[in-house]
């Protein structure tokens, strides 16, 4: 069945997928956005996050039947917003990535965040990102970098 997206700001028509598809594999295997990154299958690790209407989603877990009409942002889109700008560029001043498997996942849920609470407290921060998985344990790089942005806005 064919199916029409709006991706980063483009609508993407003639997408042959089954409808239970997860918009992780569409993106990925037939859009060629291979930021948004398969972790788990199951929602539990957040390196699959994307943005649908602005609200974060495990895109591993979400059929491609279900997106509908929203807009799906990618981190590839992220350089484009400016508040996603100033997230990715406060990940780099605060040299959060060693591995960055998990890193656009969570670049994409702290930018959600920051649009939703401007200037988070510590608790929000860690509340909100609790459900990201690093392996490599950078948490406190993390929230740091989060801290950063909003204290930029």
């Amino acid at each position: 069945m064919p199916y029409r997206l709006r991706v980063n700001g483009q609508v993407r028509d003639g997408l042959e997928v089954e409808p239970d598809t997860p918009l992780l594999w569409v993106l990925r295997d037939e859009l060629g956005l291979s930021g948004t990154k398969f972790g788990c299958g199951i929602a539990a690790c957040g390196a699959c996050t994307v943005l649908l209407d602005g609200a974060p989603a495990r895109a591993c877990v979400v059929p491609v039947g279900a997106v509908g009409s929203a807009e799906v942002v990618t981190v590839e889109h992220l350089e484009n917003d400016p508040l996603g700008r100033r997230v990715q560029d406060a990940w780099v001043a605060e040299d959060v990535p060693q591995c960055g498997y998990c890193q656009s996942g969570m670049v994409v849920e702290a930018t959600a965040l920051l649009r939703e609470h401007p200037h988070p407290t510590r608790a929000d921060i860690e509340r909100r990102m609790n459900g990201h998985v690093c392996r490599c344990g950078t948490y406190l790089r993390i929230r740091a970098a989060i801290e950063r942005a909003a204290a930029r806005a």
